[in-house]
């Protein structure tokens, strides 16, 4: 069955000697992992990988075929340009970074146009913002409402965060409580939207910090999830 779908790209792999295997989150489905045979056979076919760069926006046409893992796409074009994402060595970090989280966490294969219109409006405020250092701290913490341990946003005046249970709690709880810098910054993110990052202020060392704390969040509450390979390269150029 022959249908238009837009996708983001989150991953994409060779497959025997030509073959490329693109897993995208798409509009209509959820996560759907396409195959794309003989395209790195002839030259013609490769430059058609550039549509498949981590993070791209598509609009698709796809045979999808229910009860397959792997379906085909008749023809895609990209959806949005991105004029620095995959340009800019920083951005760049960013993208490599988010997109292995992404492709780790996502899984169901059903529509979901909330999570979907979050991923594709927050990578083209990326792409268009020239202050960006933290756009991941705050972008991770945001995917925690559809991945569904959104912190509770009640009680912030107490003075610890609970990893665990994904409260504000008056009396820390051994390992699991976040208080100082960190939980001054939780506090600050979670009452703040992308156009105000520009007033967060923080060095290496503190986002650094904080990102550690947020993947061990993503942690305890998602099994199986590990941290990113991408997370050195990450540090690397923010330092």
């Amino acid at each position: 069955m022959l249908t238009k779908n837009n996708g983001i790209v989150l991953s994409k792999i060779k497959y025997k000697d030509y073959d490329l295997i693109v897993k995208c989150y798409t509009q209509q489905r959820g996560v759907v992992s396409y195959i794309l045979r003989g395209v790195l056979k002839s030259k013609k076919g490769q430059t058609k990988t550039v549509y498949f760069q981590a993070l791209s926006q598509l609009q698709i046409e796809e045979s999808y075929r229910p009860n397959q893992s792997l379906h085909s796409i008749r023809e895609v074009k990209p959806n949005y340009i991105y004029k620095s994402l995959h340009t800019n060595i920083y951005k760049s970090a960013i993208v490599l970074f988010l997109s292995e989280i992404l492709s780790n966490v996502l899984k169901e294969e059903e529509k979901n146009t909330g999570l979907f219109d979050y991923m594709r409006t927050a990578l083209q405020y990326l792409d268009n913002e020239e202050q960006y250092a933290n756009f991941h701290l705050l972008f991770l913490l945001k995917l925690t409402r559809y991945l569904g341990f959104q912190p509770e946003n009640i009680n912030k005046d107490y003075p610890y965060f609970n990893l665990e249970s994904g409260t504000f709690e008056a009396l820390a709880n051994g390992v699991y409580s976040v208080s100082g810098e960190n939980l001054t910054l939780l506090k600050r993110l979670l009452g703040i939207n992308f156009d105000s990052l520009n007033t967060i202020k923080i060095n290496a060392k503190q986002r650094q910090e904080f990102l550690n704390m947020l993947l061990y969040y993503f942690e305890l509450h998602l099994g199986g999830f590990k941290k990113p390979k991408s997370l050195q390269v990450l540090n690397d150029v923010f330092h």
